[in-house]
Parts: C-alpha cells; sequence; structure tokens
C-alpha cells in the first residue's frame, strides 16, 4: 500500500507537469512560427511593390531591388527567389537556381491563385513564404516571391525550453518524492496500528482494541472492528452457554430416568401399578430425550454450510391444511380453537419438509403458550414476489427484553414455565433456520398477556445462493 500511494502520488504530479512542459513547448513553437510567417509575408508584400515599380521581372539588375533582398536574406538568414510568370527563376539570393523553372506546388497554386501561402517544415527547420507578384496597377499576377527562412532559433529556443522545464520538472519530482513518502508513511501508520491491535485478538478477547481515529476510515474501520469483536465474543459466549445447556439438556433425561430405575430397583415387591407409572415416566423421558437430539440434529443439518434444499413447487394452501390438522388435537385438548385464512391460492417453489416443520413449530408453540379457550389465527397472502404466512395467537406473550433472544437455541423467556410445558428450546431456532434456508424473513410483535404474532416472508420463486 506504501508503494502504491507514492507512485500514485508521483504519476499524479508527474503528469501535469508534463503536460505543461510539452503544452508550454508546443505552443510557443506555433506562436513564434505564426509570428515569423507574418512577418516574411508583410515583408514580401512590400518588396513585391517594389518589384513593381522597378519592373524587376524584365530588369532583375536593379541594384536597390537586389539590396533589399540581400538584407531580407541576411536578417532573416534565408533565401529569396523572384519567379515570373512563366515559373522561370529570375533572382536567386543564393545563385543556384537561376534560369530554371519552379513547378512546385506552392509556387504554382501562387500563381493561379494570386493568394499568399505558407509552410512549415518542422522537421529540416524553415518556413516557407510565397507572395504574388502583381503587374503594375492591376490584378493580374507577373510572377511570385519565394522565400524560404531558417527557423533554427526557434528550435533553440525550443530546446532551452525543455531543458530548463525539464529540470523544474526534475525538482518537483525530487519534491514531490519525498512529500510521497511522508504522506505514504503518515497513512500506513494507522493501517500498522490497526494490524497490529488485530494481532492482539489472537491473544483473547478483550475490551476494544482499537481506537484508530487518524482519518475518518480508519475511525469507521476501528468501530466497525470493534463491533464485530463484540459479535465475536456474544458468539463464542453462546457457544459455551450452547455446549452447556445441550449438555444439561441432554443430561436431564438421563437423570430422571436413573432416579426412576433406581427406585424400582430400590422396591423389589412394588405393586404393579407403580411400576406402570414408572415405566410410563420413563418412556416420556426417552421420548423427550429422542426429541431433543432430533432437534439438534435438524439444526445441524440446516447450519450446514451448502445445505441440500429439495425444492419442488408446493400449493402452500394445502400445505397449511394439512399441518393444522395434524395440530388440533393438541389444540383440542387445551380447548384452543385454531382458523385458517387463505386471501388466494399460492404456488411457491420450496423446500416441502423443512418449510413444513418450520410452520408446524410456529403453530405448536402458538397452542400450547395460550390461555385455556384461546385461538390461533393462521392467515396466507401473497404478492408478485413473495408469499406471507402470519401466526397469531392470544396466548401469554413474550416479555419485550426477550424478544431479540427468542431464536437462540435453547433460550427459554421463563424456565420454569417452559420446563411444565415441554418442548426442548430449539423450536424458533429450527423456524428460523428454515426461513434463512429460503431467503426469507421472520418477525415477532408480542405483548405480555396480549398474544404473539409472527410475520413470515418468503419469495416465490426460490433463489440459490
Amino acid at each position: 500500500m506504501r508503494v502504491r500511494i507514492i507512485v500514485l502520488v508521483m504519476l499524479a504530479g508527474l503528469l501535469p507537469c508534463l503536460v505543461v512542459l510539452f503544452g508550454a513547448e508546443k505552443f510557443y513553437e506555433l506562436r513564434a512560427v505564426e509570428l515569423r510567417t507574418a512577418e516574411i509575408q508583410n515583408q514580401c508584400t512590400i518588396l513585391g511593390n517594389q518589384l513593381d515599380n522597378y519592373s524587376y521581372l524584365t530588369d532583375p539588375t536593379s541594384e536597390v531591388i537586389n539590396a533589399n533582398l540581400a538584407q531580407l536574406t541576411n536578417i532573416y538568414n534565408g533565401r529569396v527567389m523572384i519567379i515570373d510568370r512563366e515559373l522561370e527563376v529570375v533572382k536567386d539570393t543564393y545563385s543556384l537556381d537561376e534560369g530554371k523553372t519552379d513547378v512546385s506546388e506552392n509556387v504554382v497554386r501562387c500563381m493561379m491563385n494570386g493568394e499568399t501561402t505558407n509552410h512549415y517544415d518542422r522537421k529540416n527547420h524553415y518556413i516557407e513564404v510565397t507572395s504574388p507578384i502583381f503587374e503594375p496597377g492591376g490584378e493580374d499576377v507577373i510572377g511570385v516571391m519565394l522565400a524560404s527562412v531558417a527557423t533554427d532559433n526557434i528550435e533553440v529556443t525550443r530546446q532551452i525550453i525543455l531543458t530548463q522545464g525539464g529540470i523544474v520538472v526534475g525538482i518537483i519530482m525530487i519534491i514531490l518524492a519525498v512529500l510521497s513518502v511522508f504522506t505514504a508513511d503518515r497513512m500506513v501508520r494507522p493501517v500498522r496500528r490497526i494490524t497490529k491491535g488485530i494481532e492482539t485478538v489472537t491473544e483473547g478477547y478483550g475490551d476494544d482494541v482499537l481506537h484508530v481515529d487518524t482519518f475518518t476510515e480508519t475511525r469507521k474501520l476501528s468501530e466497525a472492528f470493534n463491533k464485530m469483536l463484540g459479535r465475536l465474543k456474544v458468539l463464542d459466549e453462546s457457544r459455551e452457554e450452547f455446549v452447556s445447556n445441550v449438555s444439561h439438556e441432554l443430561k436431564t433425561p438421563m437423570t430422571s430416568v436413573k432416579v426412576l430405575a433406581d427406585s424400582l430397583l430400590e422396591m423389589p415387591d412394588a405393586p404393579v401399578e407403580m411400576y406402570r407409572e414408572f415405566m410410563e415416566d420413563i418412556a416420556k423421558e426417552i421420548d423427550r430425550e429422542n426429541q431433543i437430539i432430533t432437534d439438534l440434529l435438524s439444526l445441524v443439518k440446516m447450519d450446514k454450510t451448502g445445505q441440500t434444499m429439495n425444492i419442488t413447487s408446493v400449493n402452500i394452501n394445502d400445505l397449511l391444511e394439512q399441518t393444522l390438522k395434524r395440530l388440533r388435537p393438541i389444540a383440542n385438548k387445551k380447548n384452543v380453537e385454531v382458523v385458517m385464512e387463505s386471501f388466494r391460492p399460492v404456488i411457491a417453489e420450496i423446500d416441502e419438509v423443512k418449510f413444513s416443520l418450520a410452520v408446524s413449530n410456529l403453530v405448536e408453540n402458538a397452542i400450547k403458550y395460550n390461555h385455556e379457550g384461546g385461538w390461533v389465527h393462521v392467515s396466507l397472502n401473497a404478492d408478485h414476489q413473495y408469499f406471507y404466512i402470519k401466526v397469531e395467537d392470544s396466548g401469554i406473550g413474550i416479555p419485550e427484553k426477550d424478544q431479540p433472544h427468542i431464536f437462540e437455541r435453547f433460550y427459554r423467556v421463563d424456565k420454569s414455565h417452559s420446563r411444565e410445558i415441554g418442548g426442548t428450546g430449539l423450536g424458533l431456532a429450527l423456524v428460523r433456520s428454515a426461513v434463512i434456508a429460503h431467503r426469507g424473513s421472520i418477525k415477532v410483535y408480542s405483548s405480555v398477556g396480549e398474544g404473539t404474532t409472527f410475520t413470515v416472508r418468503i419469495p416465490l420463486i426460490y433463489v440459490a445462493a
């Protein structure tokens, strides 16, 4: 990270510097060439007017004109050629092409259209300008003045700009390198502190271990880590409590069986009725032990990552009817009325076994923790994306402080009351696992003495993770 920050800062400084440097060099070159071209064109126009007055195209011996041409050549370190209507070179300040024919594109175009032309050859460092020569008092082109001017001084200045600009860029990059190293160290230092703090977690859980407030990001990271650490501590405590509860729940029925069996052994002459009563109690405790183990195995299967889901298209209305039919005998014993209300037919993709187990647990709890002569209302509804099951009861309710914990394994709101009613303390944990496995959600609303409402939302179409 430190190296990346340094590289990013260096690039962030280098790119603008290079853009400014080459931009300034290019602007200077274009501007200098533009001014030099305009200056040469102006001189050629002035000389062209003088050529008319001296009829130089027919008699190129005028000392005044030759002196002006020589002066132009010397001042601008260039070459001037006078070309007549027949494209023959009348005068060449270099005395190389006199008497020859010049059919270059710019010369021909200037002769034909009577327009000045210019061309900048950056590679060979010169500017070429053509200017038409008009007949005295007329608009007919009788010749062309071709001036080629060296741009060596422009090239030298351009190189100076690049050289000195490169030195400035180098100095800036050195400064940026120092600043980037300092900045990178300052930015990485909090990360190192966070890393060191995280490493201390391996030594055991303590209080909040991170308090890095150097930047907003590190402060938020510290807060998030401390929350995660708190959650890990809760999970660790929950795991220990779970192991303790499992041991206790499995041991309790065995203890009862042991006590009952020892009592029978100590009474060899006990009446048959007592034997029958004790054996019935032993059978109940064995059934309870078996139920705890069954629920634990179901919970473990649901907790497995990538658990197998046997997804099929199921009629939810029929499934609820069948579930309530199985549970009505339990409700009848407590004189609890179970009513189902369906707003529309619902077909959804679910694992029938897991989902049926969840609904059974919800309805069975609503019956068990209800008043004598109470009621349980189960409703089914759906929209275009989800179906909704609501289980309402007129039971004893759940205190607000206990509601966040009711889906935890073996959690009991009232342990003595729950023990009287029966159950393993795993029912709602199984419900939550089944709902989450279907990518759904479950919520609880309850008031003590007024009853409880569970709402379940499940997608109509199952989407695998």
